[in-house]
């Protein structure tokens, strides 16, 4: 089982920043996995509601399963059987899909947000489905209108079980009631 934590805020205007929109609300939904399937699966359900334009940064502590989201996402929507290497030492990979290019950043060695330029990131915003490891490494470039997604173990301590949580504004209410349902049976959004 595994748990997952998203948050979303902001708009779709380009605007940077980590507060929201005024006009946002921020809604959430919290999943548990089972081992690297179980995130596999979410991260699928996940892919399946986004659109190119979408920012879905990714938070947790090394080894919670940041990496293994992403290869699941990637998968889902480019078919791709074959591993998917993290970008640790690249920064950056981008995969075509009908959905637009993803890119996948993992950010961990940024020194300085302002690198972040170098490797196209505001493309990959206006243009594609971007998938941010150590988003926290952005800062004020971090977009407003993004996907959080928290991954973290469980409670309980079995160490195949992580909790999800997804958080995400007005863009991203609707696509999480799906996503709850898809995954629980449950439509319901938290108000935060």
């Amino acid at each position: 089982m595994v748990a997952l934590a998203a948050s979303v805020s902001g708009c779709r205007n380009g605007t940077y920043g980590g507060m929201p929109d005024a006009s946002d609300t921020a809604f959430s939904i919290e999943l548990t996995a089972r081992g690297e399937t179980g995130t596999a699966a979410i991260a699928a359900a996940v892919a399946r509601v986004s659109t190119a334009g979408d920012v879905i940064a990714l938070s947790g502590v090394l080894g919670s399963g940041k990496t293994v989201f992403a290869r699941g996402f990637i998968r889902a929507l480019t078919g791709l059987d074959e591993e998917v290497p993290s970008p640790t030492f690249t920064l950056v990979q981008i995969y075509p899909s009908d959905a637009g290019p993803i890119h996948h950043f993992d950010l961990y060695r940024l020194e300085d947000a302002e690198e972040a330029w170098e490797l196209g990131i505001e493309d990959a915003f206006a243009d594609g489905i971007s998938l941010i490891e150590w988003p926290e490494r952005l800062g004020t470039l971090l977009p407003a209108a993004r996907l959080k997604i928290v991954i973290a173990a469980d409670d309980d301590g079995d160490p195949e079980l992580r909790r999800l949580r997804l958080r995400g504004g007005l863009t991203w209410r609707d696509r999480l009631a799906t996503l709850n349902r898809d995954m629980t049976g449950q439509d319901e959004v938290r108000d935060d």
